[in-house]
């Protein structure tokens, strides 16, 4: 039988579930996105893999703004850095959402 205790939650990269002591949340403060390891930072929340995979992922699917119910373009840096320090990623760090007065088509090209 599954243990109850621990919260299950869904990565917003991957889509996959797991328990909350797998992921890491993330919220917005202003215009960029912060990493809350001890899950104790006010507001909503959403669920990643601390994976430059997942972290790309949800980048490239714009699941961030989705997720957090927010329309501005998000600066994922300091949530990269995070990452990264975890890792030994180096990609460097897009903003999430459209930018104001580009099309889709170049917003595509700059977020690879």
């Amino acid at each position: 039988m599954a243990d109850t205790s621990i919260p299950v939650r869904t990565c917003v990269g991957c889509r996959r579930r797991a328990p909350v002591t797998e992921l890491l949340r993330v919220v917005v403060q202003g215009t960029r996105l912060t990493p809350d390891p001890r899950r104790r930072l006010p507001g909503r929340g959403a669920s990643v893999h601390p994976t430059p995979e997942c972290l790309r992922a949800a980048v490239r699917r714009r699941a961030f703004p989705r997720a957090l119910r927010v329309s501005a373009p998000l600066e994922t840096g300091e949530l990269q850095d995070h990452v990264d320090q975890a890792g030994d990623g180096s990609t460097p760090a897009p903003t999430v959402g459209p930018a104001p007065g580009r099309s889709a088509r170049r917003e595509q090209d700059v977020l690879g």
